[in-house]
């Protein structure tokens, strides 16, 4: 196969012998037809219509680079920026930081409130409930009511 392409580009450098100078593309030529293909067909080269340019194509003009933008004036000058800066670091200092992670958001500050109401709630009702449980499963087991 190597030698089948090998006689094709030599074929065609025969032809038009500046060809592969000018950086014409080879077109790929699947391989099932090169091996399918008699010897004969594969020595002659395509007859297609092919464009020419005789005119040299001008080059595009280079793009100058824009100028940078300025740099636009700030909204508060320097002594409000700082004294503004200042206030924040005194604010973000008194935020106080709990001690049981999670309780800062709304559902930790919840679990935290109804830890009260649920200790009085289990201590009002648990031993009733594990009575009343125990007695039913006993109950259930030995099949009477």
């Amino acid at each position: 196969m190597e030698e089948i392409l090998a006689s094709i580009k030599r074929i065609i450098a025969d032809d038009e012998p500046g060809a592969f100078a000018r950086g014409r593309p080879l077109r790929a030529v699947p391989e099932a037809a090169v091996e399918d293909a008699p010897e004969e067909a594969l020595a002659e080269p395509p007859h297609e219509d092919v464009l020419e340019l005789h005119e040299p194509i001008a080059e595009a003009p280079a793009l100058e680079p824009q100028p940078a933008v300025a740099p636009v004036d700030p909204i508060l000058s320097d002594r409000v920026a700082e004294a503004s800066r200042e206030k924040l670091e005194a604010l973000s200092r008194l935020i106080v930081k709990p001690q049981v992670p999670g309780s800062d958001t709304l559902e930790g500050l919840v679990r935290e409130m109804l830890k009260p109401m649920l200790r009085d709630w289990l201590d009002q009702n648990l031993p009733q409930l594990v009575e009343q449980i125990v007695a039913r499963e006993i109950a259930r087991i030995t099949g009477t009511r």
